[in-house]
């Protein structure tokens, strides 16, 4: 149609142009013609030119007419064409969506999402496809790009359904049967507990502890003569364990804590105060050592008052029993008075229904797998039962007492050893009876999806934080910026980014070496003790930080090598084991284990292991030496160059080798030499007694008759701690 326009166009003007010539040519022969017979024949102006120019006219209202309809008829579509485009496409989007989901959603590549940000305040380097996007950022994007954005709900496949397995409600009162009393024994370290226990439930427990010194809970039943029964838990009582006696505390009914009469109120023992008060669990004094010469209860109950602990011949409730664990002496009074308080407690559980408990400590046993020892608190655990246990579950297979032998089922207040277990559940953890497999297994996959869920919380905040942190950052770059010329600008920026380059990746390991995490394991508390006084006289952080991570009691165990994995760490053990599967699977993460029987050997491997994170030194080895006799310059090009006739005095030169320049007993240059001649011959190696010429690399230095030129080579020596331990 436009064409056909143009075409119409031009022959208009066409047209126009012919008329205009027609009529001056007429013009032209009327003018003679009027000159020669002015005077005989006057002439008229020719009617055919007005009748032109209204033609002229014509054609063009009849084109203008034209032209407005083609125009409309064209126009028209194009007029559809944008009130289409008016309408804003709709781009579903919802919080949290990653850059390539919002680009997915809109339809565009990630470089779009990317230049919209381009001069906002969010920092493009640190954007990568799966970095989250916050509502503001979002919004600006569909904002540039013109569309608009509707948030959309959280579909139904994203919110789980919660699958968790929880306690029952409170049973009925009339299904409660009393129940024997849960008793911790706690205390000081070496107060008496574990003998105390032995006498109890007459077994020879602390012969079979390495050292005498309890290293993990252990949970008991005593048969009184009276036929009352009473759940002792024995918990270890030195300060590495406060986490273990606080778990004891959680679990028990009664605490009986002993005091040594000719010892008095110690550390730990404030501390299994607060775990009581922590627990609000009543309190049994049991004064220990009451035979010894000694001894003196009465101080022991004066000291208890600053910790509000009042014993009843002060007034208060507690009920203090002096015994002797050694001669076994008032135990049975002590039994007696945790009797008495457990009938005050009117202590009753529910037997029937799904099992719950606490698991009280949990190992690896190598023929049976995963153990725990668990006490019962409702229900009735037989064979054949699904538990779950934090993100474990177990069909039991087995249970035992606290002798080892094989029982059928356990009741309330009963503690029993579990087998059974798919993984190892940890020490403090709910145990829930389920009715299936399948259950058990969808409880475990819920809780591992919600710990998940905290993690990506976690996440999610972390990359908030950092965000701000950038922004904040971005605002007073601007400001510091705002009122200087780009050309400025670029320059202050590219003198920072040089002053501030990152570190190499031989710097940072450096940086990363320059720090020993360690782990410390021992056969007993006396052990671990002494490496770690020997640890205190460490004085050597200056090159390199020593950071104790853990220390305990027992063999190596998976939880050890996991978290010396998380620190990059090395394992020490003392008259430990570590079994072949923790071996293997250190070995797959990348930890050391060390096992030593001999103290000073474990300290001597640690002063190596401390002086291999230390940065090696280098020494310089001279290989030769030679005196300048006398200086000259050749021609080289356009340039002179100049050269040092030499001597060598000792050893030999080696051009390959490393050399410096020695004036009055100062260096004065340092580097390699361009050339090393005897006579006109270029040579490598110039001998003791030889001359040679020689010139450097670099052109500035001058010669002078007199000084020395020394060949030398740099030797990497491995540095040694400054530490020592004394011995």
């Amino acid at each position: 149609m436009n064409q056909k326009l143009l075409k119409l166009e031009n022959l208009l003007r066409f047209h126009t142009v012919c008329r205009q010539l027609h009529s001056l040519g007429q013009r032209r022969t009327l003018a003679q013609w009027r000159r020669v017979f002015s005077s005989a024949y006057p002439v008229r102006p020719a009617p055919q030119h007005t009748g032109s120019w209204q033609t002229d006219l014509l054609f063009g209202a009849a084109l203008s007419q034209y032209r407005l309809l083609v125009t409309k008829k064209e126009v028209r579509p194009r007029k559809s064409q944008l009130s289409s485009t008016k309408s804003k496409k709709e781009v579903e989007v919802w919080i949290g969506m990653t850059v390539e989901e919002l680009a997915r959603a809109m339809e565009k590549d990630i470089d779009f999402i990317y230049e919209a940000l381009l001069n906002t305040t969010m920092d493009i380097d640190s954007l990568e496809a799966d970095s989250h996007l916050d509502e503001v950022w979002i919004k600006e994007v569909i904002k540039k790009a013109g569309m608009k954005l509707k948030w959309s709900k959280l579909k139904q496949d994203k919110v789980r359904e919660n699958k968790d397995a929880v306690r029952r409600p409170q049973a009925d009162p009339a299904l409660l049967t009393p129940r024997s009393p849960v008793v911790t024994i706690m205390g000081h370290v070496d107060h008496g507990k574990t003998t105390l226990l032995d006498k109890l439930r007459k077994t020879q427990v602390a012969a079979m502890e390495a050292g005498g010194i309890t290293q993990h809970i252990g949970a008991f039943l005593v048969s009184l003569p009276s036929g009352e029964k009473i759940t002792f838990l024995d918990t270890p009582g030195h300060a590495a364990f406060s986490a273990m006696r606080a778990r004891g505390a959680q679990v028990t009914d009664i605490i009986i804590l002993v005091v040594a009469a000719d010892d008095g109120v110690m550390k730990q023992t404030v501390e299994s105060i607060q775990h009581a008060k922590d627990a609000q669990v009543p309190i049994v004094l049991a004064i220990n050592k009451c035979d010894k010469a000694e001894a003196d209860p009465e101080k022991v109950k004066k000291e208890l008052l600053a910790y509000d602990v009042v014993c009843e011949d002060y007034g208060g409730d507690v009920q203090a029993v002096h015994v002797s664990a050694l001669t076994g002496d008032n135990l049975m009074a002590l039994a007696e008075a945790t009797i008495t308080l457990a009938e005050i407690l009117e202590l009753k559980a529910d037997p029937t229904g799904p099992v719950e408990g606490t698991v009280i400590e949990s190992f690896t046993d190598k023929g049976r797998g995963p153990v725990t020892t668990a006490i019962i608190q409702r229900g009735t655990l037989r064979k054949g039962s699904i538990l779950v246990a934090g993100k474990s579950w177990a069909k039991v297979r087995l249970m035992f007492d606290e002798n080892g032998k094989s029982v059928n089922e356990a009741y309330p207040s009963m503690p029993v050893g579990i087998i059974g277990w798919k993984d190892l559940p940890s020490a403090g953890d709910e145990i829930l009876e389920v009715e299936s497999e399948a259950r058990a297994h969808e409880v475990v996959d819920w809780r591992k999806y919600e710990q998940e869920q905290e993690k990506n919380k976690e996440a999610l905040k972390t990359i908030e934080e950092k965000r701000k942190e950038h922004q904040e950052a971005h605002r007073k770059d601007r400001e510091k910026y705002g009122n200087l010329h780009w050309k400025e600008r670029s320059f202050i920026k590219y003198q920072e980014r040089k002053e501030q380059k990152l570190l190499r990746p031989k710097e940072k390991v450096e940086r990363d070496s320059n720090m020993l995490p360690i782990i410390i394991k021992g056969d007993v508390d006396g052990s671990v003790e002494t490496i770690l006084n020997i640890m205190d006289t460490y004085d050597a952080s200056h090159e390199c930080e020593l950071e104790l991570v853990h220390f305990g009691v027992g063999d190596i165990s998976e939880n050890d090598v996991n978290l010396a994995e998380a620190f990059h760490g090395v394992i020490y053990g003392f008259n430990v084991n570590a079994g072949k599967v923790i071996q293997e699977s250190a070995a797959k993460k990348g930890v050391k284990i060390k096992l030593h029987k001999i103290i000073y050997r474990l300290v001597e491997d640690l002063q190596e292991e401390l002086s291999s994170r230390l940065p090696c030194t280098v020494e310089e080895h001279t290989v030769g030496e030679a005196s300048i006799l006398a200086t000259f310059s050749i021609t080289e090009g356009k340039k002179k160059v100049p050269v040092a006739g030499c001597r060598v005095q000792k050893g030999q030169l080696e051009k390959q080798k490393k050399f410096k320049l020695i004036r009055n007993g100062d260096i004065i240059w340092k580097g390699s030499l361009t050339s090393l001649k005897h006579h006109k011959d270029d040579v490598s190696v110039i001998k003791t007694g030889m001359d040679c010429g020689l010139s450097l690399d670099e052109e500035m230095i001058e010669f002078k008759v007199g000084d020395r030129i020394v060949c030398y080579e740099e030797n990497e020596v491995l540095a040694k701690t400054s530490w020592d331990p004394g011995f």
